[in-house]
């Protein structure tokens, strides 16, 4: 008997590679011209799908800048926890965890702003929406374990404080609609906040 998981039938495979089609091509188009410049008609003259088909993996343009942007956050995450595990104190482990986060919010910052307006605003029960929403809370148990790790503050009181942290780096990022401000100026702001909130 094969331990192997069995492969995908013909059907799978077929929405499978439609889906990555398109999340490659929503991914290209939102990179290059941000998202308020693109159709979901373009969306799908590039990954070779009808309008109908786009829509059965992303009800909404908002759905798709979430399903191409959703394994970038993800990706940064993990960057930012093993970031965090190198850095000194508290303070510097958790700007370390969340300065890989806010590069890849400022990569393109109109689809930066959009992903977490989606997040805050979009369908719960929309699969990508909910994506988007477990790597936030992802992003805070990794904040509350480099809290509760690095300071005498137990499990709930670290959770909270990591609450309060994602809500000062969410509106960090969010308020910021300018080009010109760069990470590093957005991250210096994030941990002059967090030194008046977490334990030294």
């Amino acid at each position: 008997m094969s331990s192997a998981a069995p492969s995908l039938g013909r059907r799978e495979r077929n929405k499978q590679e439609k889906l990555e089609r398109i999340t490659r091509a929503a991914s290209d188009l939102f990179t290059r011209h941000g998202v308020d410049e693109v159709t979901t008609q373009q969306i799908a003259e590039a990954a070779d799908v009808g309008a109908g088909t786009l829509f059965l993996y992303a009800k909404t343009k908002g759905e798709l800048l979430l399903l191409a942007q959703n394994a970038n956050y993800a990706r940064s995450l993990d960057q930012g926890v093993r970031d965090a595990d190198r850095a000194p104190g508290v303070i510097d482990a958790v700007v370390a965890l969340l300065t890989p986060i806010v590069e890849c919010n400022r990569a393109q910052v109109e689809n930066g702003r959009t992903y977490l307006r989606e997040m805050v605003f979009g369908d719960p029960a929309e699969p990508h929406h909910a994506e988007a929403l477990s790597i936030v809370e992802r992003t805070e148990r990794a904040l509350a374990g480099v809290i509760a790790s690095r300071t005498e503050r137990d499990e709930a009181e670290a959770a909270r404080l990591a609450h309060v942290v994602s809500a000062v780096q969410f509106v960090a990022m969010a308020s910021v609609a300018d080009e010109s401000v760069t990470v590093a100026t957005i991250v210096a702001d994030i941990r002059t906040q967090l030194e008046l909130v977490l334990p030294r």
